[in-house]
This record gives structure tokens, C-alpha cells and sequence, in this order.
């Protein structure tokens, strides 16, 4: 076809010339260019790659570049007229974008022209008139010479060892959008609109899109984007700033390479305040496009389905949102009447009633009164109702189920949740705190804990980080996987040597490895002397001192820890009231004993977790009913995926009475052999799965 090249040609120069028409429009893109060619945006997309290996918005920015380079060197216009001259808002982005591709900045064209000029004179050698003849034969020289290069050129290719570069894994971070304005009450507007392109993008399979979370802690950092990528573990950084002026919202984008620092494509959006939606629909589009990632029909319409008609509803949502992540009582509490107040306007707002679901959960959580069961009841059907495709209506009703202390009913609407929101930090790890606490699964609380941390690898130094390594730390441990938790807890320590928690799981894991029950308690009261209020370190040493048969210091230990129990109103640890009651029993007050029985009795027939059995088996063993403890441990032994706790139980004060029946060493052995198998099936399935 000899006059392909001819129309590639025609086809760029239509476009170039579509461009400069419009040189001066900073609204001008992908959208308009692909509308304005009569061509669909994602053809145009594929046609410009094709043809010039450029995205089109680099070919839109390379366009008005030259034009820019060509105004600086004719006309009498300083950088900042041209730079809006050709489309450009920011004239700092455009000194960047210039340096960038020129490699100097626009302020320095006149002399650095100048100066390149002469040098290349000086350098050109001199052209001697010829003949005709002369003439011809050198153009058939050039000819041939040219047929060579590319018969060797052909030759090359298909010979030449592959150095092919793979292409770049399609993740990124979005960090936290700047407020441009000096109205610091448009925050919580400017985070809503990073939120809701990082939720956009979240949504698409073919990303990974690190967590709100991870890229809150960059929000003041002065680190640069190649630091930002390496810790953050990305290859692409979305950058935005924004105001609002009056009905306007005035947001720009960048995307970048996060390696080289190099900005891939920038937009400005003005757009009216009632048309937020399509604003934030069209940002995550073109980010995705941008960087290529495919995205589903059911992707798509999950991204572009609006969450209310209402904008006044979705700016209360937005403000009750913002204290939603603040994470604090006092912000919870503050945050209830924005989501009540959006919900009063648009009575079918899904995304307002599952986000008040989630505030009144945590208001909730450890309470021994629950104050909003009703609310979220009620709330968690209306999210679903009105939304049964959000992931956020999914985790509402899921909630409610957990709530209910119902968990197992929970599950499939957490794991819909985590299919709709591939991305989700918020899923993951609401199912690996799921799997931990609630529906106890050592296997699956692993893989949820390892897939969270691969999703939010963060900053050093970082108290999130922290915590997810120190779950998964306590995932480890749990499964058997005991070199692993400690290179993981010690991880989490290095992110944050005050952790608590990981300080405090730390001695477990280092029993299990050292089996020195002494040190173990020394440990646990060098961590209580740090705080001699955290109830659960109190909790700890009473149970050592307990099992290691020393009741009368154990009694002072549980004295303390419970009155914090009762006057603070936890609920909490009652797995362990029957404990409590053999160590008050050997102290002389066995009224005291019977109602921490009851209260584990209560707590034992409420179980419906796989430790059911177990909390039987335990209970006739206090009673004296050797029969039925070693019937219900029996029943307990067929049960997978159990903790390693466990396995420490026949050392446990509790079985004292069945300790020497060999009913009861047999039963033991079996729960251990089917724990160590388990662990075999679990480091396959997480190999096998590239998670371990």
C-alpha cells in the first residue's frame, strides 16, 4: 500500500492543525480532539499510539509546546502571556512541561538559541556548488546508501537480541489534592474530589490503587515523586489541586511517571458546582486511559452511576465524611448529623446511609450498651436497597450482621463487596479482622493480612504500616508460620518501635519460638510498666502468672484489669472469664468465682465460632465431667484452621483434671496433627496464590 505513509501524514497533520486551532482553550483534550476527528476516543487513543508512540494528550502538549517555542523566538510576549496563550493555566506547570522537553526553561530561549546557532555554524561544513551530473549521481548514492540502511535496519531487527522492556505494572497513588483556595472551609470538598477519583479508580481490576490510608501521610511530605513511588511501591502518581470560586470548581490533574518524575498527562477541569459527578467520572477515566488500563462495561457503569441527584445532599455528605476519617469520638459523633441532614434531603442517598452505618458501627464497637442498633439496621437496608451494586452498601449491611454478632451471615456481603472493589484496603480489612475475630480462620486471616500489605506498602516510619505488618505478624503466628511472624513483627516494630501491640504480640512469638515461660512474664511486665493502664497487657500477665500457678499474684493482676473492664464498660475478653474464675476460686472467694462461670457460660453457649467445642469441652472440665470435655475436645479436633494457642492447652490449669486420662493426650495429639497439616495447606495455597 505505497500511499499509507501518505495518509498517516494527511491524518497527523488534520490533527495537529484541529489542535492549534484550538490552542488557546485549556478545556481542550482527548474528548474534544476524538469529537472534533469524528473519531471515538478510544480509536483515536489507539490510532496516535500507533502512529507517533505518543499518548494524545502528550501529542496536545508537544503541539502547544512548539507553538510556545515558536512565540517566545518571533513575538515580544514574556512566558507567562504565552504560556496562556497555548493552553496552559499554571505557568509553573508550563516552565516544567518546557524544561522538560527542551531541556531548559522557556525564559532562556533567546540566548540559548542564539548560542546553539553559532555553534552549529561554526561547526557546518561548507557546500561547494556541483553539477547536475554530480548532483544525480549523488542522489542515486543516496539511494542506495538509504536501501542499505534499511535492508541492515530490517536485518537488525529480527536478529538483534531482544531488549524488550516490560511494560510498567499498572499501579498508582492518588495523594491527598491541595487546596488552592484561601478558604480553608473548602477542605473537605478537595478531599471528596481525591476520594472520589481514588474510589473511582479503585473500582478497576486491571489497577492497583494503594489506599487512602498510605497516601494520607504524604499530604506535607517534601519527598520527592521518585521517593514517594519507591516507598509507596508504584509506578504512577496522580497529583491535583483544587478551589471552589462561587458555583465553580476549578481542578487540576497530573499524572505521573513516578520514576523518572516525568508528568504524563495534566488537565484542568472547570466545571459547575451541580456537575461534580461527571467531573469526577471523567478524572478517573482519563487517568485510566491514560496509563491504559482496561476497564469493564460493569466497571464503567459502576463509575458513572451517580450517588444522588441532590448537590446540596452530596456536599453534607461530603462534609460528614471528611470527620468520618478523622477517626476520633468527637469527629464521629460530628459527623452523624451531616449524613442525617443529606439523608433528610435525598431519602434514597445509598452512599450516606452506608456511611452512616460505618459511623454508628464505630460509636458502637466495644460498647456493653449498643445505643444505635436500630439505626444501623434500618440504615444498612436502605444503603442496600437503594444501591445493591456500591461495595460501601455491601460493607453497611455486613456490619449489621456483625453487629448482631450473626458473622457468618456477613461473609458473602464483605466478599461481593471486595468483587466490586477489587482495590478496597477498606474490605480487605474488614475481612481480615473478620477472619481473625469473628469467623476465626487462620488461612483466610493470613491471605486477607499478606493481601493488605501488598495492597498498602507505605512510608517508613509509618504508624499504618505498623499495624497491618503487626496483624499480619499475628496471622503468621496463628498458622503455625513462626519465622515468618517474627521477621514480620520486627518489620512492624522497625515502622513504629512504640507500637504497643506489636510489642505485646511479640512476646508471644518469641514463647512460641523459646518456650520460656519466666522471660515471657518478665516481658509482659516490662510492657505494663510502660502503661499500666492498657487492659489488655493486664490481661496478659494475670494469664501468666495464672499459668504458671501463681494465683495470688494473678488475683492482683485481674483485680486491676477488671475494674477497667467494668467502669470503662468493655466487652471484651469473656473468652477468658473462666479463668478468672478458677483464680479467684483459689484465693477464697468462690462467690465471686461463680459469677465469672456464668459469665463464661453465658459467652460459651453465644459461641457459633469453631471454638464452641473448645469452650464446652473447657467448661465440663471446671465442672468435673471428664466425659463430656473429653466428647466435646473431641468434636473440637475435627475443626481446621484453628490457632496455635490451642496447642498450648495441655499445659493449661484448665485440663488439670484430664491432663493424665489417655483419652485426653490422644485427643491432643490429633488436634496437633490436624493443625500441622493445615499449615502445609495453607503455605501452598498462599504459594500458589504469589502471596507467600
Amino acid at each position: 500500500m505505497p500511499d499509507t505513509p501518505l495518509i498517516e501524514n494527511d491524518f497527523l497533520s488534520q490533527l495537529t492543525a484541529v489542535i492549534e486551532e484550538n490552542l488557546a482553550d485549556e478545556q481542550f483534550g482527548v474528548s474534544e480532539l476524538a469529537d472534533r476527528m469524528n473519531m471515538s476516543r478510544s480509536n483515536l487513543l489507539r490510532k496516535v499510539k500507533k502512529l507517533t508512540n505518543l499518548s494524545v494528550s502528550q501529542l496536545i502538549r508537544e503541539v502547544r509546546l512548539k507553538r510556545a517555542m515558536n512565540m517566545l523566538k518571533t513575538s515580544s510576549s514574556n512566558v507567562s502571556e504565552v504560556s496562556l496563550q497555548v493552553g496552559f493555566s499554571s505557568t509553573s506547570y508550563f516552565i516544567k512541561c518546557f524544561r522538560e522537553y527542551y531541556g531548559y526553561p522557556p525564559g532562556e530561549v533567546g540566548k540559548r538559541d542564539a548560542a546553539e546557532l553559532n555553534a552549529i555554524s561554526e561547526n557546518r561544513p561548507l557546500i561547494i556548488a556541483e553539477d547536475n551530473g554530480k548532483r544525480k549521481r549523488n542522489r542515486i548514492m543516496g539511494s542506495i546508501a538509504v536501501i542499505v540502511a534499511l535492508a541492515f535496519g530490517f536485518v537488525a531487527y529480527y536478529n538483534w537480541p531482544s531488549s524488550k522492556t516490560p511494560p510498567l505494572e499498572k499501579s498508582i497513588a492518588v495523594l491527598p489534592f491541595k487546596n488552592d483556595s484561601n478558604d480553608s472551609t473548602n477542605v473537605y470538598l478537595i478531599n471528596g474530589l481525591m476520594e472520589s477519583t481514588l474510589n473511582n479508580l479503585q473500582n478497576i481490576r486491571d489497577l492497583k490503587v494503594i489506599s487512602r490510608t498510605s497516601a494520607e501521610k504524604y499530604r506535607n511530605t517534601s519527598r520527592s515523586i521518585p521517593e514517594l513511588a519507591k516507598e509507596l511501591n508504584v509506578n504512577y502518581i496522580v497529583e491535583g489541586s483544587g478551589q471552589k470560586i462561587g458555583n465553580q470548581i476549578l481542578l487540576n490533574i497530573q499524572l505521573i511517571e513516578a520514576a523518572s518524575d516525568r508528568h504524563l498527562w495534566a488537565k484542568q477541569y472547570k466545571r459547575e458546582a451541580k456537575d461534580i459527578f461527571e467531573l469526577q467520572q471523567e478524572v478517573a477515566k482519563n487517568i485510566a486511559q491514560e496509563i491504559q488500563a482496561i476497564i469493564t462495561p460493569e466497571e464503567e457503569k459502576r463509575i458513572e452511576k451517580k450517588p444522588t441527584d441532590d448537590p446540596v445532599a452530596y456536599d453534607l455528605y461530603l462534609k460528614g465524611r471528611d470527620l468520618f476519617y478523622q477517626s476520633t469520638g468527637e469527629s464521629l459523633n460530628k459527623a452523624v448529623p451531616y449524613f442525617e441532614k443529606a439523608i433528610e434531603r435525598d431519602n434514597e442517598f445509598a452512599l450516606a446511609y452506608a456511611d452512616a452505618v460505618m459511623t454508628y458501627y464505630y460509636l458502637d464497637i466495644f460498647q456493653t450498651e449498643r445505643k444505635y442498633t436500630s439505626q444501623i439496621s434500618s440504615y444498612a437496608d436502605k444503603a442496600l436497597l437503594y444501591d445493591s451494586k456500591r461495595a460501601e452498601s455491601l460493607i453497611a449491611k455486613a456490619l449489621y450482621y456483625i453487629h448482631k454478632k450473626e458473622y457468618e451471615l456477613a461473609v458473602p456481603y464483605l466478599e461481593k463487596a471486595l468483587e466490586y472493589n477489587p482495590n478496597s484496603g477498606l474490605v480487605i480489612n474488614f475481612l481480615s479482622d473478620f477472619y481473625n475475630t469473628h469467623i476465626p480462620n487462620t488461612a483466610k486471616y493470613l491471605e486477607y493480612a499478606l493481601r493488605g500489605v501488598r495492597l498498602d506498602s507505605t512510608a517508613q516510619d509509618s504508624a499504618t504500616m505498623s499495624y497491618k505488618y503487626m496483624h499480619l505478624a499475628n496471622a503468621f503466628i496463628q498458622a503455625g508460620f513462626v519465622p515468618e511472624a517474627l521477621a514480620t513483627i520486627n518489620k512492624s516494630l522497625a515502622y513504629d518501635p512504640d507500637n504497643p501491640f506489636s510489642k505485646w504480640i511479640k512476646t508471644g512469638i518469641l514463647f512460641v519460638r523459646d518456650k520460656d515461660a519466666r522471660q515471657t512474664r518478665e516481658r509482659l511486665l516490662d510492657l505494663l510498666n510502660e502503661d499500666t493502664t492498657r487492659f489488655y497487657i493486664l490481661h496478659e500477665v494475670a494469664k501468666a502468672f495464672y499459668a504458671a500457678r501463681d494465683y495470688k499474684t494473678a488475683y492482683v493482676y485481674y483485680k486491676k484489669f477488671i475494674h477497667i473492664r467494668e467502669t470503662q464498660q468493655l466487652d471484651v475478653f469473656h473468652y477468658g472469664d473462666l479463668t478468672i474464675a478458677i483464680v479467684f476460686g483459689k484465693v477464697g472467694q468462690p462467690e465471686k468465682a461463680g459469677k465469672f462461670v456464668k459469665s463464661f457460660k453465658l459467652y460459651a453457649d453465644g459461641d457459633r465460632t469453631i471454638y464452641k467445642h473448645l469452650n464446652e469441652a473447657v467448661y465440663y472440665a471446671y465442672t468435673g465431667d471428664q466425659q463430656k470435655a473429653i466428647e466435646q475436645l473431641t468434636l473440637f479436633s475435627k475443626e481446621d484452621n484453628i490457632q496455635y494457642w490451642v496447642l498450648l492447652l495441655e499445659n493449661d490449669p484448665l485440663v488439670d483434671t484430664l491432663r493424665d486420662l489417655p483419652a485426653f493426650r490422644k485427643v491432643m495429639q490429633d488436634i496437633k496433627t490436624r493443625f500441622w497439616d493445615n499449615h502445609k495447606k495453607t503455605k501452598a495455597m498462599l504459594e500458589e496464590k504469589g502471596l507467600l
